[in-house]
């Protein structure tokens, strides 16, 4: 059986009797703790560590982690502006996207920085900022994840320009007069140590050819251990090897190369969990199955359907008493088959019960491991529920309410009725 992770059982039942469910809950405290480790991480001459802030996007979540001495990787003109208007200064920001923002003008002169993913993309960079500096993004030719879907590196990826067409690159920055001072490359999430460290090597080979290059970027998350007996990657491990691999380089080539990383999951799944509510317990008879249905589901966690990926489940009895264990299955709320909370690991096709404390309609629901993709990657608004409140639980022990819980009107302000 699972267990709470930084709240007490008292405190979830005054969390769903003050603030109601589905109520995002993250922790300060961890974090902190996270920032701490990820800025330590090994390096030869330098390190500038990015949160990849699609992970959450919520303002304080951002200001937590910059105020802590994290810059930003932001996915998006949008998330870049996002950044902004939570206080983040604009030469702290480096966009890396699928599409050049509309408005890349306009941030380029807010000091934004702009990481260019294919050879369309530094054309488009190199009209607005002839002779200058420019970054790029490589595709190195290698990915790792636990799904296809989580891989951003491979023949498979249309992420990043293919490591084989650098000639490419060349004539766009000599057309345009720029000179590639940046590298970037990412290889998706999930990863397994050995193959980041393959991965870093392939991309200080390619780094070799580009001979302004003085940054490199190893995109990539770092795996996190959500349920129990899952462990952390080992950051320490994990740079050491980069960190000779760096001096090697400059021993070979005579450049210093400073590193940047950017996780975003390292940083903030295990520093939330999602309080919802029981709302009904019910079975599909003596060979069936036994469900607990609860107010929350893929509208603000999305992963188990998508991906098959678990999180930790905990029912917290509102009544104390012994009340036993069972296995149960966890649905959604919404109108979809596929709203289950307990798949079969990495299928979501499949059934996994969980044991559980034996459930009382009412009684509150603690689901773990959401701080990264949850909030920020979920099927919002379907069915019509409001998008979850979030609630951040500072380290002087009071809870602060960083998003309001969103109402029909707002679902539906945009709306334009015949």
């Amino acid at each position: 059986m699972e267990t709470l992770p930084f709240l007490t059982e008292e405190q979830v039942q005054r969390i769903q009797r003050e603030f109601g469910t589905p109520l995002f809950v993250y922790d300060q405290a961890t974090l902190e703790c996270q920032a701490r480790k990820v800025l330590s991480f090994p390096n030869a001459y330098g390190l500038t560590a990015r949160y990849a802030m699609k992970a959450c996007p919520t303002a304080a979540i951002i200001q937590v982690l910059t105020r802590a001495g994290l810059h930003i990787d932001a996915s998006s003109g949008f998330e870049a502006e996002r950044a902004m208007k939570a206080g983040v200064p604009g030469d702290r920001i480096l966009i890396t996207a699928q599409e050049s923002p509309r408005n890349l003008a306009d941030l380029l002169e807010h000091g934004v920085l702009f990481n260019a993913c294919s050879p369309h993309q530094l054309r488009v960079y190199g009209q607005l900022r002839p002779n200058s500096d420019a970054s790029v993004r490589i595709n190195p030719g290698l990915g790792s994840g636990h799904s296809n879907r989580t891989n951003v590196g491979g023949r498979s990826s249309s992420f990043g320009i293919w490591h084989e067409h650098l000639d490419d690159v060349f004539d766009v920055a000599a057309e345009f007069g720029l000179r590639i001072t940046r590298m970037h490359t990412h290889i998706g999430s999930g990863a397994d140590p050995k193959v980041w460290n393959r991965c870093a090597r392939m991309s200080l080979d390619i780094a070799a050819r580009l001979p302004d290059v003085h940054t490199l970027s190893l995109g990539g998350g770092f795996k996190v251990g959500r349920m129990a007996g899952e462990t952390d990657a080992d950051l320490q491990d994990i740079g050491a090897v980069i960190k000779d691999d760096f001096q090697t380089f400059a021993e070979e080539h005579g450049r210093r190369l400073h590193l940047e990383i950017e996780p975003g999951t390292f940083l903030t799944a295990n520093a939330a969990v999602l309080v919802c509510s029981v709302v009904d317990v019910v079975d599909t008879g003596r060979r069936g199955h036994r469900f607990i249905k609860v107010d929350t589901g893929m509208t603000e966690v999305t992963r188990p359907a998508m991906y098959g990926a678990q999180h930790p489940i905990v029912v917290v009895p509102v009544m104390p008493g012994d009340r036993g264990t069972r296995q149960f299955l966890v649905a959604g709320h919404c109108c979809e088959s596929g709203d289950l909370l307990t798949p079969e690991p990495g299928d979501p096709e499949r059934l996994r019960p969980r044991e559980v404390t034996e459930p009382r309609v009412g009684d509150p629901v603690v689901i773990g491991g959401v701080g990264a993709y949850c909030a920020a990657m979920c099927t919002k608004n379907y069915n019509s529920f409001p998008e979850a409140a979030e609630l951040l639980l500072r380290t002087d022990g009071a809870f602060h309410l960083i998003r309001e819980r969103q109402t029909l009107d707002q679902i539906v302000a945009n709306e334009r009725p015949l």
